[in-house]
């Protein structure tokens, strides 16, 4: 069921076939300045979109600071070798992005095993008890975990993690068939919202009439270097691999 929460249900009503722009960058990214994530946010306000997306503590801080009338959907990306969670992969990580002020935590709820040997998706329920006022996206790779993740509790789920997971990581398109089934039999229970592998404006309509709440969008809007490196992939006959700088560790 849907949250009843008046607060929360007003956020989340707000994003209603609108966009969130996923405002990101890594210290390693040739774009990265201190400020870059704030000129992705002022960006995304004047173009209209609905909602932004953020990493870390300090990038949402600074972010909320400069566009604070966006909801923010916020996470903290935390890499270990052992393991290929890391999307507010702690309950510590869960605290610091609600504390930084973002209305919605973003946690990965797939099967995969966590740093500390759990599966993923066992934290969704802490956070839930830990954090009541939060509003939790589940960002799960596949049906199965997004059931799992709507009977939970998760107030949003979307397929983030899509290419991700072992799994998945063959994949080049985002699943739409898929996409919709989950729309579908889980709509009423939960807001649906896609994200991952979105990269023109005609791709997030069709997320719509499929039954999207919502589209999230990064990389296509907020990441040139990666848009710039598809089309010299494409015009290098496929010689490398774009998708392997946008799985990259950081």
């Amino acid at each position: 069921m849907k949250t009843n929460d008046p607060r929360k249900r007003e956020i989340l009503e707000s994003f209603k076939n609108g966009l969130i722009v996923s405002c990101q960058v890594q210290h390693d990214d040739p774009i990265y300045t201190d400020d870059m994530v704030v000129k992705m946010a002022e960006a995304a306000r004047w173009a209209g979109a609905v909602g932004i997306r953020a990493n870390t503590p300090e990038q949402i801080r600074a972010i909320k600071a400069a566009v604070p009338e966006l909801p923010m959907i916020g996470l903290y990306k935390i890499w270990h070798e052992d393991t290929d969670v890391f999307i507010t992969p702690t309950l510590e990580a869960a605290k610091q992005v609600w504390e930084a002020g973002a209305e919605i935590i973003a946690l990965d709820c797939t099967d995969q095993i966590t740093h500390e040997g759990r599966p993923a998706w066992e934290l969704l329920p802490l956070v839930k008890q830990e954090l009541p006022e939060a509003i939790l996206f589940a960002d799960v790779s596949t049906y199965g975990e997004a059931r799992r993740a709507v009977d939970l509790g998760a107030d949003i789920v979307g397929p983030t993690l899509y290419g991700y997971t072992r799994e998945t990581a063959h994949i080049e398109t985002p699943d739409l068939r898929e996409f919709a089934r989950m729309c579908r039999d889980m709509g009423d229970e939960a807001y649906l919202v896609m994200e991952g592998h979105i990269y023109t404006p005609e791709d997030a309509v069709k997320c719509l009439y499929l039954g999207a709440h919502t589209v999230v969008v990064g990389s296509a809007i907020t990441r040139p270097h990666l848009t710039a490196k598809r089309f010299v992939d494409l015009l290098g006959g496929y010689r490398s691999n774009w998708r392997d700088a946008e799985r990259s560790r950081h």
